[in-house]
């Protein structure tokens, strides 16, 4: 059996409580981290294991055994304790290293320093908002990077009693979906005969240009 991830949050503001609770629930184990002992103590119910300590510290890291830990967010809204915190764990060579960031400044310097994710929290969710205002069939969409984005749908009407064959969405509009989600059950690779019916949801790959001519026809 593989071995179960690690997660270890370092920031417990909204952001990182909200990552550490949900990561619980899931079934993982959470080490959580907060400089305020009472947020720390408030929280110390809910996750595998709360410490208090400055994130800055280098020492408390290693006690900690930051190392061992398979991903790391970190969520502090102090920019220079997250960009210290971000260089410590590229360090001692933890292999996934997420950071909530502020502004591009913020990423960029995150990014330098090792962060192998970013997190725009408030973009991204500004962007999501928008994405619903602007077309009733989006559900939730990821960007995959600056060009590329996958969007979750429920199933158009245009698409009802049709197939993949029948669409041909990456000629029409050179986009393609990567999986199909029918009552409850995920089909991936997308059966390219399944016929869409109500309540069908789809993932459709694409460039935002690409996306974005799509969701308009919609």
């Amino acid at each position: 059996m593989a071995k179960k991830k690690q997660f270890a949050i370092l920031g417990l503001g909204r952001f990182g409580k909200n990552m550490a609770l949900t990561l619980e629930d899931m079934g993982y184990e959470v080490l959580g981290v907060d400089k305020d002992e009472n947020i720390a103590t408030d929280m110390a119910e809910h996750l595998t294991r709360v410490v208090s300590f400055d994130i800055r510290d280098a020492r408390a890291l290693e006690q900690v055994g930051i190392s061992n830990f398979d991903t790391v967010v970190i969520s502090s809204k102090n920019l220079e304790s997250s960009l210290m915190a971000t260089m410590l764990c590229k360090e001692r060579n933890v292999p996934e290293i997420i950071v909530k960031v502020i502004d591009e400044r913020h990423a960029e310097m995150a990014k330098r320093l090792g962060a192998t994710q970013l997190v725009f929290s408030e973009r991204d969710t500004a962007r999501r908002i928008a994405a619903h205002l602007v077309s009733s069939n989006v559900v939730d969409y990821i960007e995959l990077d600056a060009e590329l984005k996958i969007l979750k749908l429920d199933v158009p009407a245009k698409f009802l009693g049709k197939n993949l064959i029948q669409l041909n969405l990456r000629a029409a509009h050179d986009i393609n979906v990567i999986a199909i989600i029918n009552n409850g059950q995920t089909l991936v690779p997308p059966p390219p005969n399944h016929i869409f019916t109500a309540g069908d949801k789809i993932f459709v790959i694409g460039t935002y240009a690409a996306l974005s001519k799509f969701e308009r026809q919609l």
